[in-house]
């Protein structure tokens, strides 16, 4: 990092391009082909936030990343490329925290169903508009009765609790059908086989433990084990979604400020985007426009510009484009795209230079001092001092087992919520049916009796021959019916108050 706040991205000629921290907040776009140089580009962006003690989240898809924890190699191309920058190679490794959704390469990272909430979800399950629908009737009734719904089985078991009340439900909140139910529980079926279960749950992540410092005053690199969760891009493109959502939530208004709280890097963005309802990229364009003001920089890697909506893309203030094959109509496409986003420079033709860029050169343009776009420039770009390429095994678990966050997230815990709930409420309600049942004795055998005296004093005839009781007049069935619903109600109000006084009011007037 540069004395005046900025980081050193690349050299243009004589000039170095430097993303200026007071203006990273107002998010960015890294793009270009596969083997352009779009990992390393990363990966010097990264280290210069770290070294300005800025924190950084970034989702690691083929494990490149990782090696920033360990110091590179002083290899020839590194040091040449530094010299035409007018720098000395100086290897050097970064504070690094690993996670990862499943627990394998990483502290594990869970979310409970309540924080994902309904829409994220809804788009995870892949369900239609009527299926939706019934989910955020299911959250509405859980948030009526105060049940917490921490992992699937408390979904599960909430999914369970309509399908049992389908008629109550339909007629307070509109309808819900058995089909639509069923088919959330077939959907919660597949998620759970994909591994999904285990990053439903608690303990669950405190964001402020990615907004984190060493005790040099680095900020510290989160870095997401994400090369299995690609084999999933839902599940990757919601969690990655709910931690913004999170974030913007979280987070107080803080204006501008000198450098950004967190830059947050989003991977392969065309999973955020592909196939999303109108519903959900309104969200997205909503937070990406308003987080800025809450210290964040959200910066999206992707290898097509065209991968972006529109609305999203021109909130990118800060751009770093790679090369772009133009060998189809829509590569063709996407390079006049790339091209007119910049601010033109009459030096060169920015389209045809975007196909000619050499691996490790881009067209660069970054914020200036006044908000406005830089004229865009090609750039050799900086060589990074973390290791480029993966770290063995070995050496991750060195690191994992060093991590300043050993020992929170890594043992799950299943506190009372939903589940156990429901399962209470459900034996509650059995208890006086079966108590009712009894032959003799308690309060069934009481009411039974009463109502057995009652119809039978009022409303009992004289067996006829054959052992067939002469059919009742209308007089006698109303008297018997009223008996009988008296006795219910007597029962019901004397077993509630029995359980009201010993259970200390779990059981609703």
């Amino acid at each position: 990092m540069a004395d005046d706040g900025t980081i050193l991205i690349g050299k243009s000629g004589a000039k170095p391009e430097q993303l200026t921290l007071r203006l990273a907040n107002r998010h960015g776009l890294v793009a270009g082909a596969t083997g352009t140089g779009k990992t390393v580009t990363l990966q010097v962006m990264a280290e210069g936030f770290s070294n300005a003690g800025v924190p950084v989240f970034a989702a690691d898809i083929k494990g490149d990343l990782s090696g920033l924890a360990a110091a590179g190699e002083a290899k020839p191309v590194f040091v040449k490329r530094a010299e035409e920058l007018g720098l000395t190679y100086e290897p050097d490794r970064f504070p690094t925290v690993f996670w990862d959704l499943f627990g394998d390469q990483g502290h594990p990272i869970r979310c409970t169903v309540t924080e994902m909430g309904p829409l994220l979800l809804a788009r995870l399950l892949e369900l239609n508009d009527t299926q939706e629908g019934v989910l955020n009737i299911a959250f509405r009734v859980a948030d009526e009765n105060q049940w917490p719904v921490i992992d699937l089985k408390d979904l599960r078991a909430l999914l369970g609790f309509l399908s049992e009340n389908l008629k109550e439900i339909s007629g307070k909140y509109g309808n819900v059908s058995a089909a639509s139910v069923g088919a959330i529980q077939r959907q919660l079926l597949m998620l759970e086989n994909q591994g999904a279960d285990k990053f439903f749950g608690e303990p669950a992540l405190n964001l402020s433990d990615f907004m984190r410092t060493d005790r040099d005053g680095r900020g510290i690199v989160n870095v997401l084990a994400a090369d299995k969760l690609m084999q999933k891009p839902r599940l990757y493109a919601s969690f990655l979604l709910w931690m913004l959502s999170e974030l913007f939530e979280e987070l107080p208004e803080v204006g501008d400020l000198e450098k950004p709280k967190l830059v947050f890097f989003f991977d392969e963005a065309h999973l955020l985007f592909n196939d999303a309802p109108k519903a959900l990229l309104d969200a997205v364009e909503q937070v990406v426009r308003l987080i800025r003001s809450k210290g964040v920089g959200v910066y999206f890697v992707s290898q097509n510009p065209l991968d972006v909506p529109e609305t999203v893309l021109g909130q990118l203030g800060n751009r770093v484009q790679h090369a772009l094959r133009a060998f189809t109509p829509r590569d063709q496409r996407a390079v006049r795209a790339a091209a007119e986003t910049f601010r033109q420079n009459p030096g060169f033709d920015v389209a045809k230079a975007i196909t000619e860029l050499a691996v490790g050169e881009a067209l660069v343009s970054f914020l200036e001092a006044k908000g406005t776009p830089s004229v865009v420039e090609r750039a050799l770009i900086a060589p990074p001092q973390g290791r480029v390429g993966p770290l063995t095994p070995a050496e991750r678990a060195e690191i994992i087992a060093r991590s300043p966050l050993r020992g929170k997230y890594d043992e799950a815990v299943d506190n009372e919520s939903a589940y156990e709930m429901l399962a209470k409420r459900k034996g509650l309600d059995s208890a006086p049916a079966e108590a009712a049942q009894a032959s003799e004795g308690g309060l069934g055998g009481l009411l039974g009796n009463l109502g057995g005296l009652l119809g039978g004093v009022l409303g009992s005839k004289p067996a006829a021959k054959g052992g067939r009781k002469p059919p009742q007049s209308l007089a006698e069935q109303v008297v018997a019916n009223a008996a009988r619903s008296m006795a219910r109600s007597v029962g019901t109000q004397v077993g509630n108050a029995i359980l009201r006084n010993v259970l200390g009011g779990l059981m609703k007037r």
